[in-house]
């Protein structure tokens, strides 16, 4: 994150601080170790994920106006949408030195598709954003855009860089896509039901924002006409007020949506844990293998 422009370190190293579960760079420092990898190539490109993803969240804080990112204030809230976006410009820079310091074609043509994908997908949900007729299908594709692909990038370039076959490339790509998918569907339903202390971003930005995730999907197609007036005047014509979002709860809970998204992320974590069949128990199977579980129990 060095440069001699401070204003770069001093941004980029404000979010890093902030901490998180730095999920995406340990799939690819812990898929090499899996795969029998014993050198260092490794880390650089944990390092290019792990930047891809947090200029992913500098860029999406400015478009969402959040105010508030694993518990401490956005960058944008300090520095201001400028300065967010050109560093987050500065880190996908960053990232694609470290994929070219590293020399592999093969991932460079890995993590520079992924990239396309996730922007691609970002553009996708500000399409699909405030729609309620947006169909399951519409949501799963966002998501599979925006999380899952880097996700599976992270978990595939570990066999890459192992020099694996092509049947465990594909089941790491598997296991990273069907985690990622699993991850996101979690964090749709933690909006309407952590606390925001634990959750480390304010509860009931989702819907604060209007944006339409996969338990909103399910409640407004199931629900009555009362409840679909509802769903349209607040996430679609953005006309909030107070109480609004506890009768948001209430619908979801009523319909079972909530329960439903988690039932269905339970079904992509253990895609995620079969796609590890063919590797050979160890402890980095066995993390792996935590992380897909993790993926479904986490409040946070």
């Amino acid at each position: 994150m060095q440069s001699p422009v401070l204003l770069i370190p001093q941004l980029a190293g404000h979010i890093i601080a902030a901490g998180g579960k730095r999920l995406r760079p340990m799939l690819t420092l812990c898929s090499s170790r899996l795969c029998g990898y014993q050198e260092t190539r490794h880390i650089g490109l944990a390092a290019c994920v792990e930047f891809i993803h947090t200029a992913t969240l500098l860029h999406d804080d400015v478009v969402d106006e959040s105010d508030l990112r694993r518990g401490a204030a956005t960058a944008n809230a300090v520095w201001g949408n400028k300065a967010s976006v050109l560093v987050g410009d500065f880190l996908f820079s960053r990232a694609f030195e470290l994929m070219v310091a590293d020399g592999s074609l093969e991932i460079l043509k890995i993590l520079s598709a992924a990239s396309s994908v996730i922007a691609e997908g970002e553009v996708h949900q500000l399409i699909t954003a405030n729609d309620t007729d947006t169909t399951e299908q519409d949501y799963l594709e966002v998501v599979q855009a925006k999380t899952a692909k880097l996700f599976a990038a992270a978990s595939e370039i570990g066999a890459v860089v192992s020099s694996r076959p092509v049947g465990e490339r594909s089941a790491l790509r598997s296991y990273g896509h069907n985690l990622g998918m699993a991850f996101q569907l979690i964090d749709d339903v933690l909006d309407y039901s952590a606390q925001q202390t634990t959750l480390g971003k304010a509860v009931g930005d989702d819907f604060r924002d209007g944006k339409i995730t996969l338990p909103i999907i399910q409640s407004f197609q199931s629900g009555d006409e009362e409840e679909r007036v509802f769903w349209r005047r607040t996430l679609e014509d953005m006309e909030q007020k107070k109480g609004d979002f506890k009768r948001a709860v209430q619908y979801l809970e009523k319909s079972g949506a909530l329960l439903a998204t988690i039932e269905k992320a339970k079904e992509y974590s253990r895609i995620a844990l079969d796609a590890l069949d063919i590797f050979s128990e160890n402890s980095y199977k066995k993390a792996l293998s935590e992380a897909a579980r993790f993926s479904v129990e986490r409040r946070f």
